[in-house]
């Protein structure tokens, strides 16, 4: 039995993103419906701020020190967020696109859960080596403007490729990805189509995530 970790970046009900991860989740509870899904709503969720003792709490920690004080009690909060990040098998990360990139609460929770020597550790002879490993990662996107390859906003995508560096840097290495592209710009009887045809791909995929994480 696998624990899996549904994470909502959109605040609206109504995201393209959250639509077909919930499509994609039904068909995953069809192949496995033993294994456990928790849903993680960032815009309901209790995420730490990251504010003076958290960073001091962060540069102690680089350094090989304790946080003291203050500081130890907001660290407090950041390791029981990314305790309970880590406690999953499987990860479903949701997300629409904003200003070319990902909402707010998404990159706040990402600057509490990157952290040294809790996800992330450095050596001088190796370098940066990610802490989360062994487990898949799909990532739900959708946008409102159409970032395909050889089209001319190709290089406004920051989305995609800032979560699989961010992602990969952590140490997942197994991260696919389902988009929704052009909700802004499709007639709503074509974007229902295309909706209709993406969620057929996410229920399919579904059933090979539910299987074993690829290489």
């Amino acid at each position: 039995m696998s624990n899996v970790l549904h994470i909502i970046a959109s605040p609206r009900v109504e995201s393209y993103s959250t639509r077909v991860a919930l499509a994609f989740l039904d068909s995953y509870r069809q192949n496995r419906p033993l294994d456990r899904l928790e849903t993680l709503d960032l815009y309901k969720a209790d995420i730490p701020p990251f504010t003076a003792p958290q960073a001091k709490a962060k540069y102690a920690m680089s350094a090989g020190q304790a946080p003291k004080n203050e500081d130890q009690a907001a660290w407090q909060a950041v390791i029981k967020t990314i305790n309970h990040f880590k406690g999953f098998d499987k990860y479903v990360l949701s997300c629409p696109m904003w200003n070319f990139s990902v909402p707010y609460r998404l990159k706040q929770y990402i600057d509490v859960i990157v952290q040294p020597s809790l996800t992330v550790a450095f050596s001088p002879e190796k370098g940066y080596s990610g802490l989360v490993t062994g487990r898949p990662l799909m990532l739900i996107l959708s946008s409102g403007g159409a970032y395909q390859i050889g089209n001319p906003c190709e290089t406004y995508d920051f989305q995609e490729t800032y979560l699989r560096s961010i992602f990969a840097f952590i140490g997942f290495t197994d991260i696919r990805a389902i988009r929704v592209q052009g909700t802004m710009q499709s007639k709503p009887e074509q974007l229902e189509a295309e909706i209709g045809k993406i969620i057929a791909q996410a229920s399919a995929a579904a059933r090979e995530f539910a299987g074993e994480p690829r290489e």
